[in-house]
């Protein structure tokens, strides 16, 4: 082969479409642009992800932006004074469970804690066995001559993943027969095959 024979791949190397160039090609007014429009004006079309003005996709898709610790919040289950007030008497321990049978929380099981409040007037020594309180709920249950019994919040359930079994060590594996009761097979003495084999008379040579 020459350097004058050299020549691309059959089908790699195309002729460029000529436009504009005789009405027997059938591209010559609008040159396959077709009529008016803004494609068809030199410099014309639009930027890829353009919708005619409206608002786009990107820009309708909500995107994350930044790190959020909103599945972090803790709901809390409000309760204030003015309602401990109408819902207890003096002397009430104030438990989760009441709480619920009176209307005043929803759950119990302490992924939502109860949290006490100081809107209204408390006038009556309760005993309340909640998870938070606010400042001015403590001091307004101490005037009443009330105790406070925080109780700690339920911790959401840790993810557990799919443990692999314990690797079986070889001297465990070579063991497993002989627990199983049947007949291991006898350890070859290596270092005793050798002695045996000198001390055997080699055979003569058949005739």
């Amino acid at each position: 082969m020459k350097l004058h024979e050299l020549a691309p791949a059959p089908g790699s190397k195309r002729e460029r479409r000529r436009i504009g160039r005789g009405h027997g090609s059938g591209r010559v007014k609008t040159s396959g642009r077709g009529t008016k429009g803004q494609n068809s004006r030199a410099g014309g079309g639009t930027r890829p992800g353009f919708e005619g003005g409206q608002n786009p996709w990107t820009m309708r898709v909500p995107h994350k932006r930044g790190f959020s610790r909103k599945r972090f919040k803790i709901l809390s289950q409000v309760v204030n004074l003015k309602a401990l007030e109408k819902a207890f008497g003096a002397g009430d321990t104030v438990s989760l469970d009441l709480l619920k049978e009176r209307g005043l929380i929803d759950d119990v099981s302490g992924q939502r804690p109860v949290k006490v409040l100081g809107e209204g007037a408390l006038s009556k020594a309760l005993t309340l066995q909640v998870h938070a309180v606010s400042a001015s709920a403590r001091q307004a249950v101490e005037q009443a001559g009330g105790t406070l019994a925080l109780l700690p919040a339920k911790p959401k359930p840790e993810k557990t993943k799919r443990k692999k079994g314990p690797r079986v060590p070889v001297a465990a594996a070579a063991a497993a027969p002989e627990a199983a009761g049947e007949a291991a097979p006898p350890a070859r003495d290596e270092a005793a095959a050798p002695a045996a084999e000198e001390s055997s008379p080699a055979e003569a040579p058949e005739r």
